[in-house]
């Protein structure tokens, strides 16, 4: 059962994958195990996404930056930094003055490429404020956990009814 939980716990620190993935993976073991507590899931899983957030925060864009000329891995880290400047530059021009809650929204709402990684690589590429981007990048994760839950639930809900 704990592996469910590391399992769940890892992939939700995985990027691209975040909570868009690790939510539903809880809501399937919450319908197969009969020991798997879907709210610790829930608490892990934002833990988990979490994590990866001060190191991307600090250190994300210098390492993108070094290896970005690279072999091998210059073309993955030129996109990357891209991507994190795209998103950035995108998030500035349509907050304005709400820029921290522009990236609550971005992070909260559970799409491909805007969860609390890209998030936080948008924040730290803007130089914004690291304990305000925290805040929002959290706000964000508690709304994408939120929305993931309720559509997994939804989704599960709608599986099973059709299987029986």
């Amino acid at each position: 059962m704990i592996g469910q939980y590391i399992f769940c716990f890892l992939l939700s620190m995985v990027p691209l994958v975040e909570l868009r993935g690790a939510v539903p993976s809880a809501h399937a073991f919450a319908q197969t195990a009969t020991h798997f507590n879907l709210v610790l899931g829930y608490i892990i899983i934002a833990i988990g996404n979490m994590i990866p957030m001060p190191f991307i925060f600090f250190f994300a864009r210098k390492v993108l930056e070094w290896g970005k000329d690279k072999p091998l891995i210059g073309s993955f880290f030129t996109f990357c930094l891209e991507k994190g400047e795209k998103g950035g530059k995108k998030l500035q021009q349509k907050a304005g003055g709400g820029l921290y809650f522009a990236l609550l929204l971005f992070v909260g709402i559970p799409v491909p490429g805007t969860g609390a990684w890209t998030g936080t690589l948008a924040a730290s590429i803007l130089d914004m404020d690291f304990k305000k981007s925290v805040l929002a990048v959290v706000g964000g994760i508690a709304l994408a956990g939120t929305i993931m839950g309720i559509v997994s639930f939804l989704t599960t809900s709608a599986i099973l009814g059709l299987a029986h």
